[in-house]
């Protein structure tokens, strides 16, 4: 049985009620027409008698009728429950399985993907991508999600996220998710070809957007960091370290899994990209910027905008213009740090508000 999506449904139900106004519309200007020509009454008697006609209200005739004006009135009443039966039939069952309220909901969602700036667009809900949207939900991101499975979107709208119906590897579906707009795409869809497109439409259609993709195999993720995607994550060979690195080294991985997740809800970690019109300490040593002192947070790598990857660095260590600065500590601590350096470019918005 084919599946259809709610708009579908919605805009069937939509177009039959529309019908049946229509024809309802007809039969009282035909009714009114019939009395008006054959009876020769007035518009006002003709269009009176055919309402309380459909209507069924039994107020008897207005003028004595012909016996064929009577043939046509006994047609006209039939006329009219058919067609308001039909009325009220759709009506009812839009009102009982919600399709107004999910219809102005979906107009709701809609003015709101039109102002969105500075989201993410998550491609393909499958298990990973209902996984990494359960993430960006937790962390407070605003997301979009993009899949053209009609089943998936039913799943995404149930659990309140933004979607858009439509195949991410189109121009047209990005489009209408605000990719020009966007800070960020993870392309999560089954295959390596369908992730391979999506990274070349989206990098096309927003040079600056970061692109995150998935890949099966290795050759894929050599294929998908020529197509410009900036990160490529194997699940196979990512799961493979993560599961020796728990066998391995088990609290460490759950400390860190925690950080990064967010998990414990105690500490964070979090990037902060330097603007040297906004940060006062561009061209100063970390010794020198006190940051650890003013804000309790801990600068654990220092990313230079060339590439290279400061991993603990020390007091003497200069902070640069379009720095990435790698730290750790509580919300808290982040939001001072984040005051104390701009505040600047950061992700500080999804941390949890205090209390």
């Amino acid at each position: 049985m084919r599946n259809f999506s709610f708009e579908q449904k919605y805009g069937r139900l939509r177009k039959e009620l529309i019908a049946g106004a229509v024809v309802l519309a007809a039969t009282v200007i035909i009714g009114s027409c019939w009395y008006w020509l054959v009876e020769e009454w007035s518009w006002l008697d003709s269009a009176y008698m055919t309402i309380i006609t459909l209507s069924t209200v039994g107020f008897g005739e207005i003028h004595p009728l012909e016996p064929r004006s009577r043939i046509f009135t006994i047609c006209l009443i039939l006329m009219g429950l058919i067609t308001i039966g039909y009325i009220v039939n759709r009506f009812t069952e839009a009102l009982i399985q919600g399709y107004f309220q999910e219809g102005i909901r979906l107009r709701q969602e809609r003015r709101l993907l039109e102002t969105l700036e500075q989201h993410y667009i998550v491609c393909g809900f499958g298990r990973m991508g209902s996984q990494i949207a359960r993430e960006f939900a937790a962390e407070g991101i605003m997301f979009v999600v993009i899949d053209s499975r009609s089943e998936q979107i039913e799943l995404a709208q149930e659990l309140g996220h933004i979607v858009v119906q439509g195949d991410a590897t189109l121009d047209e579906s990005l489009s209408k998710a605000r990719i020009e707009k966007a800070v960020c795409l993870v392309a999560a869809l089954p295959s390596d070809a369908e992730n391979l497109y999506t990274v070349l439409s989206a990098k096309t259609l927003n040079p600056y957007l970061r692109a995150i993709a998935r890949a099966s195999t290795e050759e894929a993720v050599q294929k998908l960091q020529r197509a410009g995607a900036d990160a490529v994550v194997s699940p196979y060979i990512t799961g493979g370290r993560r599961l020796a690195a728990a066998a391995l080294r088990p609290q460490v991985m759950d400390f860190v899994d925690g950080i990064i997740t967010g998990a414990n809800r105690s500490y964070y970690l979090e990037e902060f990209l330097i603007d040297a019109q906004i940060c006062p300490y561009v061209g100063k040593s970390l010794k020198d910027a006190r940051l650890r002192s003013q804000s309790g947070a801990l600068v654990l790598a220092i990313r230079r905008f060339d590439g290279n990857l400061i991993a603990g660095p020390t007091g003497d260590t200069l902070i640069l213009e379009r720095d990435a600065l790698i730290c750790m500590g509580t919300p808290e601590q982040l939001r001072e740090l984040n005051q104390i350096l701009g505040p600047i470019s950061s992700q500080l918005p999804r941390l949890p508000k205090q209390k």
